[in-house]
Parts: structure tokens; sequence; C-alpha cells
């Protein structure tokens, strides 16, 4: 084969072979995709669709999964039955509200009422006593009842926070107690740092009695009955009532003040009288309005176990400490000091007409004890001899209040729309009155007083007087020994059905809250001696 002399090539093909050995690689050009803003690496691009789309595919074959997977639904656990008659216990003090009611009362059948209470007099102390409570089932406002039921309101919620919250009837009770607090405000010259007269009742008895009416219908000046220099007892009782509410609002500090300086004037001026009985109380033992003497034991007790003050307050403290477990002891069906009736109600006032009131109570302290020795690591306490367990106190508050629901001989619930069979003659005007019948007279009411048809209106939650001695019940509206409910009765029962509600693994009491703003009460350590010099 020839070969060919490479000087014959034509010049342009060596020129460009020297070319691709000379000159240096060229850069690979990259590939964008065009998305309308932005320019986007196609590899990049790709990439991120590519995850995208196994990303949607992996949620939706979850979702499919989960879709075709056997549910169990979560629901909230049943409440008990003493959480189920709390929130219908409450509802009662509703019922009772005087004045002009709240947008969210959530009673129906109640209105505005008694809105001229205290407006009509010139020159005195009060100028205005529209609100509060009426203490039954007539519209008489006493404010020593409602004193004692807004003390007893309180205690319960500072105890028990926890539970009402745990039940969604805190905020409920704690409106209650507020609008009881706000109406005794108005009833002493609560801006003042002394006083000589407080208002003792709004409304008269005898002719609260005789006319058979509803509140609403009320539209007549209503006598006021002052009470001028003794009224240690009265004052006393709504010193606490303030005070004890003052803890219930600690978190609203202007508030909290305004009822801490109505306590200290009440109480200013009741110790500067002697302090007297008010009435012939039921028996020692026996908690009542008109008898605070084993509730106040307690409380005592309460400062022992949880302040441990020491000395000089540990000698007066435990005297106090074994009274609360004597009267404990006294409640136990193991002692004769109070009968019980063949169904296993404690008969703390002898027999007497209306015993749930007092039983109710007892239920509390009993439980709130328990609670105290629980929380004190205390697993018991002595009567005489014989050493009990805490146990049996929260028997005997289970077994009272049961008994009060329903577990009785009349297989009858007492607290009105609690269980299938309940009182449907409660002795109360308003809710024997229709709502939609016009203005009755005195005399007029009567037709409904006396009739045999069941109350027009339900009084959720009132808890009736109760049964007699032998546990029987007459369903009578004429009989208020049977069928009328009170402030007091009520706010016992709240307490109680607050105690014994709830899981037993939820807190119970708070240890601190009530005895926060006391100081300690030990003595203070002394000084360190001197340094010794010779």
């Amino acid at each position: 084969m020839q070969e060919l002399d490479r000087a014959t090539l034509p010049p342009p093909l060596d020129a460009t072979r020297r070319s691709w050995l000379l000159e240096p690689p060229q850069p690979k050009k990259k590939k964008y995709v065009d998305l309308g803003c932005i320019l986007v690496s196609r590899k990049i691009f790709l990439w991120t669709l590519g995850a995208v789309l196994v990303t949607t595919l992996l949620a939706g074959s979850i979702t499919m999964i989960v879709r075709h997977m056997p549910h169990h639904k979560q629901t909230e656990p049943k409440p008990d039955n003493y959480t189920v008659a709390l929130r219908k216990a409450l509802m009662f003090f509703n019922a009772q509200k005087s004045g002009k009611l709240p947008e969210h009362n959530n009673v129906t059948w109640r209105g505005d009422s008694c809105m001229k209470d205290g407006k009509d007099h010139t020159g005195g102390f009060y100028k205005d006593l529209v609100g509060g409570y009426y203490d039954a089932g007539d519209a008489t406002k006493f404010n020593f009842p409602m004193s004692y039921a807004m003390t007893m309101l309180s205690w319960s919620v500072i105890e028990y926070s926890a539970k009402y919250k745990a039940a969604g009837e805190l905020d409920h009770v704690k409106e209650l107690i507020k609008w009881g607090a706000d109406y005794f405000l108005e009833t002493f010259n609560s801006s003042a740092d002394t006083i000589d007269v407080m208002v003792e009742q709004v409304g008269s008895g005898h002719d609260d009695h005789y006319c058979w009416m509803r509140p609403e219908d009320i539209d007549n000046e209503r006598i006021v009955t002052p009470c001028y220099g003794s009224c240690s007892h009265l004052g006393a009782e709504m010193a606490a009532a303030l005070a004890s509410a003052s803890i219930v609002f600690k978190d609203n500090r202007v508030y909290s003040q305004k009822l801490v300086h109505g306590a200290k004037t009440l109480y200013n001026h009741d110790m500067a009288r002697k302090a007297g009985a008010f009435w012939n109380s039921p028996d020692y033992g026996v908690s009542s309005w008109d008898n605070k003497l084993p509730g106040a034991q307690l409380f005592l007790t309460r400062l022992r176990l949880f302040m441990s003050p020491g000395f000089p307050y540990e000698d007066i403290l435990s005297t106090f400490h074994n009274q609360t477990g004597v009267v404990m002891c006294s409640y136990l069906p193991y002692f004769t000091r109070f009968k019980r009736t063949k169904g296993g109600l404690i008969q703390l006032n002898h027999g007497e007409p209306q015993p749930l009131q007092y039983a109710a109570t007892a239920a509390f302290l009993a439980a709130l004890y328990s609670d105290y020795l629980d929380a004190a690591d205390t697993p018991g306490w002595y009567c005489g001899p014989n050493f009990y367990s805490t146990h049996v106190l929260r028997d005997f508050a289970r077994s009272q209040i049961d008994y009060i629901l329903g577990k009785n001989p009349q297989n009858m619930s007492y607290v009105v729309d609690f269980g299938q069979r309940y009182p449907r003659h409660v002795h109360h005007k308003g809710a024997s009155i229709p709502k939609s019948v016009k203005k009755e007279s005195c005399k007029g009411g009567w037709k409904w007083r006396d009739n045999k048809r069941d109350n027009p209106n339900t009084i959720v939650g009132a808890m009736v007087a109760g049964p007699d001695k032998h546990d029987g019940f007459h369903d009578l509206r004429s009989n208020y020994n049977y069928t009328e409910p009170t402030l007091a009765g009520n706010a016992g029962l709240v307490a109680a059905l607050v105690a014994l509600s709830g899981e037993e693994t939820l807190e119970s009491i708070d240890k601190n809250t009530i005895f926060s703003a006391v100081p300690p009460l030990t003595p203070a350590t002394p000084p360190p001696p001197a340094p010794w010099t010779p």
C-alpha cells in the first residue's frame, strides 16, 4: 500500500487534529427544567419528584391500612354516682338565687326576683340588698344559714379543688360562692374598719309562710331586719364565709383582699362583744348551721397534723384532736351514742324531723378526717382501747350518702332528679307554681300548695328534709318536715359528695393552700451565743 506524504495532506485537517490534542476539554453542559419562575437542575427536579411520589404512595398506603383496621373508640370513663349527684346538687343553688339572674343560670322556670330589696331605705348603712339566696322553699333571705352554706362550699373547694375540676364543676361552684359573698358585702359597711350594725335577714318569715307565691311576683318593699350590738354569732359566721371565700379566690388578688377586709371588719366587731350561743344546738358532735363545734375541732386537728406547731400550741391542739376522735367514734355503728333507723340512717337529731342535713354533714366530716389521716400517713385512730382504720370512716360516709341517694327502705332518692324515684311534691313555692301562671295573691297561691299534682317545675338537686325515725316518708308539699330543701342541707350534701367522688387514685385533699398565709408557728431559733472570751 502506497504511503502518503504527510506534507501532501490538506492544511485544515491537520489544524483540526492539532486542536483536538492541544485544546482543554469542554465542561459538560448541564440540563435544566424551566418551571416558569425559576430554572431547576433536571437531576434535582427528578429526584424531588420521585421523593414526593414515594411519600405520597407511602402515606396513602398507611391511610388505607388505618381505615381498615378495627377501631377501639376512646371514651371518657362513666362518672360515678357521687359525681352525677354532685352536679345536680349544685344546681339547687342556681334555683335559690335572688335578684337579677345571670344569663347562664340554667334554671328555665326562674327569673329576676325581689329587685326592690333594700332599695327603698334611705339614710342607712346599706343601699342595695338585691341578690343572695333564698333559704329554703320560701323567699326569705337569712344571713346566718346562708353564711354557713357558703362557708361549707368554700371549705370543700379549698380541700377538693382537684375533684371539682375533674368533675367539671370548679367554675360553677366558685360562681355560686361569689354570688353569696357579693351579697354579704352589701349587708354591712364592708369598706369601713369598724361597724356597729349589720343585716340579719330580708323578708318576714311569718308573711313568707302565709303567702304562697313565686318570688318573681314579689314586687313590694320587704322588711329588713338589722342586728345591732350583740351580733357576734352572726358576724362570726359571715366573717368565716368571707375569709374562706378569699382563699377560694386567692388568684384574684383585688377581690380576695376585698373579702379579707370585710372579714376583718366583721371579726373586729365580734371580738369587741361577748360571743354567745345563737340557738339551741342539736347535740355535741352534730355539725349544722347553728353548731359549728365539730367542724371547728376538725379544722384545728388539721392544723396540728400538717403544721405541727409544737409548743405552746400543742396542748390545746391535742385536746381538739382528741375531741375530733371522739366525735368520729360516735359516728361508727359499733357505738350507741346515736341511734340508727332500720335502714341505716344515723339519727344525729335523736329522731326529730329533717334528719338528712345532719347526716350529710357528718358524712363530709368523716370522709375529710379520713383523708387528713391518710395524707398524714396515719392509718387510723383509737376509740378507747380499740384501733380503727381510716376506711371505716369512708364506709360510714358512703352508707349515709348512699341512703340519701336511694339505698333505703323506700327505695327512693331524696335528691330531686337523681335516680328514677324521687320526691315530686317538694315544698318549694317556685317549683310548685307554673311559670305561665299570672301573678297570684297570697291566698290565691294556696291552690298550688295544696293540690295533689306533681310540681310543674323540677328543682334539680334539691335534697329534701328526709324520712322520719322509722324510715317512713310522705311526699306531701304541705309537710315541710318531709319535703322542704334548705341551703344548709344541700351545702353539706355537696361537700360530702365531692369528698367521695372520683377515682380512689385521684389526689384527695390540698394540704397546703388553706394555711398558706399562716406564718410559721414554731418558736424562732435562738441566736448563737456570743463568742467566749477569757
